[in-house]
């Protein structure tokens, strides 16, 4: 990410100073921040001002910074005179710095409003995961049958910490309401890779909650990781995410009835689950779907919409 230059002075960097999203505070000061643009030198721009003002004048506040970003900072101070005059001083060395992802505090405050509108649980015993036909034969041919995590693409809110980090599978659980099955229709091919739900989700598995988002539809979308207990994607996962408990939560459960694990999936939102290690083909089936491939569904790369109430929380995107 590129960050604009407004003055040609010497330059301090702070690349390696990591500040979290939230409140920066600001003195009796003018503070120019950017975010990818350029900015006049005599303009002092803020969060707090709706455009940008010439000097002279005092800002006191906060400036909620948005995660995952690169800002570039200048502070410039403008002093009353007893003759009514201000003095100005010169701007300060620019400095730069990027916040951090989401916390868990934040994280937590996303699951709590993404359980406001999960709706009531329903049953389903696959997870499904669909993709071309020429998906299927690579993975036989390159990788011994094996389906491999991959890297999380960029889709959903712009802080989450497992966004360009987290390894994974993508799988789905919805299924519809009135066959309990899952949708013959998809965005990402026309076959489909079932597998029992017990062989990716059981008491030997972790889960956690990792995002909640919305692309500008009604529809929101809830992000969950399962990962095998001890595995590297455990670990990774632990300390970035809350965790949920597998029997008792609003979104996915796994329990135990008269010696048969039953499975639950929240019926109002788009569950997308990720699994941390790779997965034989053997343990489920390939099948070529009935229904239409329907690519305006797709979340690939998908940018939340920052303006809907129900999915954001205050300290940014």
């Amino acid at each position: 990410m590129e960050v604009g230059d407004r003055t040609s002075s010497s330059r301090h960097r702070a690349a390696s100073a990591q500040q979290g999203p939230g409140p920066a505070a600001a003195a009796s000061t003018s503070i120019g921040s950017c975010k990818q643009v350029q900015l006049p030198k005599e303009d002092v721009p803020t969060k707090l001002v709706a455009k940008a003002v010439p000097l002279p004048m005092t800002v006191r506040g906060h400036w909620f910074l948005s995660p995952r970003t690169e800002y570039t900072v200048a502070v410039q101070t403008a002093s009353k005179q007893v003759d009514g005059d201000y003095m100005v001083s010169e701007w300060s060395e620019i400095i730069e710095f990027c916040t951090a992802d989401y916390s868990k505090v934040h994280l937590t405050q996303l699951l709590e409003k993404a359980e406001v509108i999960s709706g009531r649980m329903l049953k389903f015993s696959v997870f499904y995961r669909n993709q071309h036909k020429e998906y299927f034969d690579y993975v036989r041919e390159q990788y011994g049958n094996a389906l491999q995590p991959s890297v999380k693409d960029n889709s959903g809110s712009h802080g989450s910490p497992i966004s360009g980090k987290l390894e994974g599978i993508f799988f789905s659980c919805n299924t519809e309401f009135n066959t309990g099955k899952p949708p013959q229709d998809s965005p990402y091919g026309r076959y489909r890779f079932e597998i029992a739900a017990e062989k990716l989700f059981n008491p030997n598995t972790n889960l956690y909650f990792g995002d909640f988002y919305c692309m500008y539809t009604a529809y929101h979308y809830v992000i969950l990781v399962i990962a095998p207990a001890g595995s590297p994607g455990d670990e990774f996962c632990k300390q970035r995410l809350p965790q949920l408990n597998l029997r008792d939560n609003k979104f996915l459960t796994c329990t135990e009835e008269g010696g048969v694990m039953v499975y639950h999936h929240a019926q109002d939102v788009i569950l997308e689950v990720i699994y941390t290690d790779p997965v034989d083909l053997s343990l489920g089936t390939v099948a070529e779907i009935t229904g239409h491939q329907l690519m305006s569904l797709s979340t690939a790369d998908a940018k939340k919409d920052p303006s809907c109430k129900t999915c954001n929380i205050s300290v940014g995107r």
